[in-house]
This record gives C-alpha cells, sequence and structure tokens, in this order.
C-alpha cells in the first residue's frame, strides 16, 4: 500500500508499463495528497488514470505531450456521490488552507485531474 487508502495497483498504466523508481516516487506523493482528500471528504476515491507511459498518453485522444501523468504526477479521479464540481471545490479549499500541495486542478464532466506540478493552473476541460 502506497498510503492506508491507495495501493500501487490503482496508479498503474492502463497498457501494463511498469513505473520506474522516480514516477513511482511521485505517484506516492500523489497518493499522499489524495489520502487527505479521502480523510478530509470520508469517501472514496476512484483512480480513473494515474501514471502513463508516453506511447499510452500519445494515443488518448485531447492528451499533452507535457502530460503530468507521464511523470507521475497526476490523477484523475472520481468521488462516489460527490460532483467533478465538488470535488474541485474541495481540493481547492484544502490546496488554500495549505493543507495539499499546489498544482494543477482540471474540472471535467465526468472527474477532477490533480497533479502536484508546483505551481497554480486551473482548467476546465
Amino acid at each position: 500500500m502506497m498510503t492506508k487508502n491507495f495501493s500501487k495497483e490503482e496508479f498503474d498504466c492502463s497498457d501494463g508499463s511498469e513505473m520506474n523508481i522516480a514516477i513511482y516516487h511521485n505517484m506516492v506523493k500523489v497518493a499522499n495528497q489524495l489520502q487527505i482528500l479521502r480523510n478530509y471528504i470520508g469517501k472514496p476515491i476512484t483512480i480513473n488514470s494515474g501514471y502513463r507511459s508516453e506511447e499510452y498518453n500519445s494515443s488518448l485522444k485531447n492528451s499533452s505531450k507535457k502530460s503530468q501523468h507521464i511523470m507521475g504526477r497526476a490523477a484523475d479521479i472520481v468521488v462516489k456521490g460527490l460532483t467533478p464540481l465538488a470535488v474541485h471545490t474541495t481540493i481547492e479549499l484544502l490546496i488554500d488552507k495549505g493543507d495539499m500541495l499546489q498544482g494543477g486542478l482540471g474540472l471535467y464532466k465526468g472527474f477532477v485531474h490533480y497533479d502536484i506540478r508546483g505551481t497554480k493552473v486551473r482548467w476546465n476541460g
């Protein structure tokens, strides 16, 4: 287990590509941030996408060649019972309080993207 509630397998690339050690360490940082969110909301979080190999990432429609997923610094998440807007708003609150790391936050119709790039970037997908 990476954290109390998250396992490495949840963040693995869908094409079966292995994470190198640096990517794994980044994914642990993301998992720790998502654990803070989970503890705050008290609901399980589903990881739709964590690490992506460059090959897998390039096969996805509208994915960036500089995606934080390639470096293991991002996750696309869903929380059952909460809208993506509610999840996005809660992460923003936790970032503002200093409880979660600053980074990228993307609001999409069916999920929220969160990454730990270190600079504030916001967008709607």
